[in-house]
Order: structure tokens, then C-alpha cells, then sequence
């Protein structure tokens, strides 16, 4: 858990956080994520989600374009001794990094922000601003 401010140098590097690097370990998976970001899981969950998205029919059309999604945008990342990941221009340009990125903790995966989009995401208003379907989708769930 936790959020992070960094920034990606002229070659694409970010410095992860010791704190998430005992998390994820020193060789772990960046993707695209499910909003306009990044998603780094250590090996061992990715091995997870490898298994669940095999599951997926073929003929699921919006579960094989998660799939394309997750599995066709997935790097492998190796932290240099700086602390730091290669992320690729592509990945870069998917989620909109630039100069400065957020990094923030969810459990079981950290996710990489542009650093004004992480802000919009995560403004004082955020929740005041949610969809009745959106407040629906969180019934049941104990804080």
C-alpha cells in the first residue's frame, strides 16, 4: 500500500520503491492496466492471472480482448542495481507516462499513474462523483 511520486528518465526507467520491491521481488510483470495505467505483479500472481485468462472461451469476444490486453502488453522487469525498471515506449505511451509518475499500492499489485491523472483519479471528489451503477457495484463490500 502507499503512493509514491517518481520519474521516468529520458530512457524509460523508474525507480521502484524498496517498499514494493520486497513485494513484487526483483523480477516481476508490468502490463497494461484495467483504467489509464500500469500494473506490476510479482511472479507468482502473475502465474495466477496466466491461469485464469486461459481459461476464457475463445468465443468470450470481451473476455479474449481483456486477454490480448493483459497478456499481449506484458513485459517481464528486471530491477537494476539503482532500484530502477525499463518500462517500454510502448507501455509508456498506453498509459500516458511522461516525466513524472505516481506509483501506488493495491495489495496485490502496485499501479503506475501519470502523475495528473493518478490526481484526477484520485481527487477529494472522487466518491462524490460516483455513478449510482458505480455505488451499486459496492454494496456488500466492508471497510
Amino acid at each position: 500500500m502507499g503512493e509514491y511520486n517518481h520519474t521516468i528518465d529520458a530512457k524509460g526507467r523508474v525507480t521502484i520503491p524498496a517498499k514494493f520491491r520486497c513485494e513484487l521481488g526483483d523480477h516481476f510483470v508490468v502490463t497494461r492496466g484495467l483504467a489509464n495505467c500500469l500494473s506490476a505483479y510479482s511472479y507468482e500472481r502473475w502465474q495466477k492471472i496466466e491461469e485464469n485468462l486461459s481459461k476464457i472461451s475463445l468465443t468470450n469476444k470481451a473476455g479474449m480482448k481483456l486477454t490480448r490486453l493483459i497478456l499481449g502488453n506484458a513485459i517481464e522487469c528486471e530491477v537494476d542495481k539503482m532500484g530502477r525498471i525499463l518500462i517500454t515506449q510502448t507501455l509508456r505511451s498506453k498509459a500516458n507516462l511522461d516525466k513524472e509518475v505516481v506509483l501506488i499500492g493495491l495489495g496485490d499489485r502496485i499501479e503506475i499513474w501519470n502523475k495528473d491523472a493518478w490526481a484526477e483519479v484520485n481527487s477529494e471528489d472522487a466518491f462524490d462523483n460516483m455513478s449510482d451503477e458505480e455505488l451499486d457495484a459496492l454494496e456488500g463490500i466492508e471497510l
